[in-house]
């Protein structure tokens, strides 16, 4: 195999598979990480060009990690990682669920965090690997809903920043992706969606083939390691006392 290889976990559905899509497109050798959507996983696989599924549970760090080992031992050229998959369950920061909370941390930042770890020490990859881990513009917009959903995501921040100032190959590089509300969440229904969608500084509904598309520059490696780009139009610079998937149930 000649073409060079990425890693979407989540990849099966959603934006995960809009990655996927977009450097299948491209001309890269797409493997497609699954947890439950096995059959989603197989048929997108089966419409790409050069594709593969790979199974694992990401609520167990040591498994991500095994995985992404054994990866990095067949592919000849395995120049990115795209940390996709995430868990997005309700607790508050006045009422911290503990099963939330350890689940939130294992699958959004632990596993993720251990994967590149593992990328970074044992891929090959020419002209140096990347990673791209999916973060959310409420890091920068706080508010208490959805806590340990979002204090797992502030510690994959804090992941990596701290894996990009560490890169083995001065070739390779960590970045971050944060997007804004792009697509229906939780128990959103498409009226609540397309007005908590516009609850940015420039009242646009961001697409989510925009987030494929910055995975894709981001491949090129042309930003200094450790940036982050914001897709949000502008909702990080904001100030929203609540999720917004709440402050549209208000106006709805």
């Amino acid at each position: 195999m000649t073409k060079p290889a990425i890693l979407v976990t989540g990849g099966a559905k959603r934006i995960g598979a809009l990655v996927c899509r977009a450097f299948a497109q491209a001309g890269w050798h797409v493997v497609i990480h699954y947890g439950q959507s096995r059959a989603a996983a197989e048929a997108l696989a089966a419409q790409l060009p050069s594709a593969e599924t790979v199974a694992c549970d990401l609520a167990d760090p040591e498994a991500a990690e095994a995985m992404a080992v054994a990866l990095a031992a067949r592919l000849a050229d395995w120049r990115m990682l795209v940390n996709s998959a995430a868990v997005f369950d309700h607790d508050d920061a006045g009422a911290i669920s503990a099963e939330v909370l350890a689940h939130a941390v294992a699958v959004n930042a632990a596993s993720p965090a251990r994967m590149t770890a593992a990328f970074l020490r044992h891929a090959r990859a020419q002209g140096g690997r990347r990673t791209v881990d999916f973060l959310d513009q409420k890091l920068r917009n706080i508010n208490p809903d959805f806590f340990s959903y979002t204090m797992a995501k502030a510690a994959l921040e804090a992941a990596m920043r701290m894996q990009a100032m560490a890169a083995p190959d001065p070739r390779d590089r960590v970045y971050g992706i944060a997007p804004g509300a792009m697509m229906p969440s939780f128990d959103q229904v498409d009226e609540e969606h397309e007005i908590s969608g516009r609850m940015n500084l420039l009242a646009r509904l961001n697409h989510p083939q925009e987030l494929a598309e910055a995975a894709l520059f981001l491949s090129e490696g042309h930003l200094a390691t450790g940036s982050v780009l914001y897709i949000d139009s502008g909702q990080h610079l904001m100030r929203q006392p609540r999720d917004v998937l709440y402050l549209a149930r208000g106006l709805t």
